[in-house]
């Protein structure tokens, strides 16, 4: 999944933008509501009311709901319509692209509330880290959960650490870096690597890592990683130093797929991941060692 379009599917279901121009409303669809950048205040709010006066609401796409890098995410509008709302199952909140607003602008707030008003959720996306807030929280059903961004700050990481999650199979923090908030560190991600809380856990994505190359010592040993299928660090600076450590740890071979794009790994201790890993598909594509400048994927 990328920033600079638009997804054209979500959680299985084609994507449509509210208002439909006219058109029918037709089958299943996840619906998407972006009002715009001079959108007035609460206009939102009344798109959504219209959107589900009109139709079954199974998945919902929030863009940009008006100056989102001032005013934050419209979290109690959809709370206030989460009665309204029983039929939904996945939620994107934030889902711009760069040229809409940069994800680090992106304005969030407190998303503690959505976890308790969607209680039958399933997935839940949130792009952006301006402002965002968690708190310790639990859901029952969610199977999903991403927070996307350029930095995530620390007291996010180690609040999904503590939270619980019974059901949840993918979880996908992207970490990014100091410059846009991202001051987690490695210790930071011990409630997740413990595995205590995530008893269904099996794809982990700490992806858009400046410090990947500590997060892979971190996970070279942890618990959680035997029960998982598919780990993912892409995106990030991981390095020879952090692909040697997961090697020493010894704890891939279960793995169905280990996701390593854009990385600064050589093509030696590449070999030695393939030929340590053999049932394993490995995704180290785009190399940045030839860059003269090297980022994370996604920073501003």
């Amino acid at each position: 999944m990328t920033i600079n379009e638009n997804v054209s599917t979500f959680a299985g279901l084609p994507v449509r933008e509210w208002p439909a121009d006219g058109e029918p409303v037709g089958g299943p669809a996840a619906w998407r509501i972006s009002p715009g950048l001079e959108a007035e205040r609460g206009e939102f709010a009344r798109r959504l009311d219209e959107l589900i006066d009109s139709t079954p609401v199974e998945a919902l796409l929030v863009g940009d709901w008006g100056d989102c890098y001032e005013n934050p995410a419209p979290i109690d509008a959809l709370v206030a319509a989460a009665p309204r709302l029983s039929g939904l199952r996945a939620l994107f909140l934030g889902e711009m692209t760069f040229e809409e607003c940069e994800i680090s602008w992106i304005r969030l707030g407190d998303v503690a509330p959505l976890f308790e008003a969607f209680g039958s959720l399933e997935v839940l996306r949130i792009r952006g880290s301006e402002g965002l807030r968690l708190g310790t929280v639990r859901h029952e059903t969610l199977r999903e959960l991403a927070f996307e961004s350029g930095g995530l700050p620390a007291a996010v990481v180690r609040d999904v650490g503590a939270g619980d999650f019974p059901a949840l199979r993918h979880l996908e923090l992207w970490l990014g870096t100091p410059n846009y908030g991202g001051d987690a560190t490695a210790e930071d991600l011990a409630g997740i690597l413990s595995g205590e809380r995530l008893p269904a856990l099996r794809h982990l994505g700490l992806r858009n890592a400046e410090i990947a190359d500590d997060v892979a010592a971190a996970l070279a040993r942890a618990p959680i990683v035997p029960r998982l299928t598919t780990l993912d660090l892409s995106l990030g600076l991981l390095s020879d130093t952090g692909a040697r450590a997961l090697l020493t740890g010894g704890q891939l071979s279960g793995l169905e797929r280990l996701d390593l794009h854009h990385h600064l790994v050589s093509e030696e201790v590449l070999g030695e991941l393939a030929a340590a890993l053999p049932g394993v598909v490995l995704d180290t594509e785009d190399s940045q060692l030839g860059e003269r400048y090297r980022y994370v994927a996604v920073g501003e």
